[in-house]
């Protein structure tokens, strides 16, 4: 998180639930499977249970997940299991508090654990624990995170730290997949490589005799674009096909201004069909580090 934060987006500019469960049908009618709510941070969306029972009770019902900071995931957990919720994804760069209050710039690094276990013991089909990986910051923590695995069916995920605007990305504080395999596997000895599905955006390893995996997101260092079968709507109703790429298509304007589904629908389609290959058309780091983009907290993880 910035010192100085973030600018809010006003609430006028959201995409309301109606807009969203919009989106969420058109998507569906053109093969998607399943939607993840990002954020900012969901959990500050006060109609989210409403919204998630909206977006599951739609047809082809899709699997709803979040991604979460944690930190009030306990208290809400219970509404959003009952309104259809499938997964969570707890983002969390840190096992020490104090390290913790520097990162995030705020208290509740014990709710964030806590959170971790009551995902893992709700009976979701996934729970994944996302660790952002940067040199000299937290890359000594690895072997503890992957501890979590051993007695919690939850997926520990290091991922590759990436460019975004205003993050202070530096090539010096990239820890490559491969020495993050290395430093987990130097504490467990040899790991056991797990099966991946075929768009996965990680690759999944378990330490021999632990009930959870961990995995690597190596956009930077190898990255899957080949493979990628993602795209987001930021909340401001913005379509990003690819997280790197400087291309938005609103959507939320389009569908204020009267635009029928389907005409909504070859909007999309073009977007889709001008998708750079790789790494939004970039295939240096230090170019894409220079690139203008927005910050990964207002794309949304």
């Amino acid at each position: 998180m910035p010192s100085a934060g973030v600018p809010l987006t006003p609430s006028a500019s959201l995409l309301s639930t109606p807009e969203l469960t919009r989106l969420a049908s058109l998507f569906l009618a053109r093969g998607v499977d399943k939607i993840r709510l990002t954020g900012g941070e969901p959990l500050l969306r006060r109609d989210l249970p409403e919204l998630l029972s909206a977006l599951t009770s739609l047809s082809p019902s899709p699997r709803v997940s979040l991604t979460t900071n944690g930190l009030v995931l306990s208290r809400m957990l219970p509404a959003l299991r009952a309104a259809g919720l499938s997964g969570v994804n707890i983002s969390l760069d840190t096992l020490h508090a104090a390290k913790f209050e520097r990162i995030a710039r705020r208290k509740g690094h014990a709710r964030v654990l806590a959170a971790i276990q009551t995902a893992a013991e709700a009976g979701l089909d996934a729970v994944k624990v996302n660790v952002v990986v940067m040199k000299g910051v937290n890359d000594d923590e690895l072997p503890a995170f992957a501890a979590l695995t051993e007695h919690m069916r939850v997926d520990v995920r290091f991922i590759e730290y990436m460019p975004f605007d205003g993050n202070r990305w530096s090539a010096d504080k990239l820890v490559p997949y491969a020495d993050m395999l290395d430093s987990v596997a130097r504490a467990y000895g040899r790991l056991e490589r797990a099966s991946d599905s075929p768009n996965d955006t990680s690759k999944h390893y378990r330490v021999p005799g632990f009930l959870g995996r961990v995995g690597f997101i190596t956009s930077m260092s190898d990255h899957f674009c080949g493979t990628c079968n993602r795209i987001r709507v930021t909340a401001d109703g913005n379509l990003k096909v690819c997280l790197f790429g400087r291309e938005e298509v609103s959507l939320r304007d389009a569908m204020r201004e009267g635009m029928a589904d389907d005409d909504l629908s070859e909007l999309i389609d073009r977007a889709l069909m001008r998708k750079h290959w790789m790494l939004g058309g970039n295939k240096d780091m230090h170019v894409l580090a220079k690139q203008p983009n927005r910050s990964m907290i207002r794309i949304g993880g």
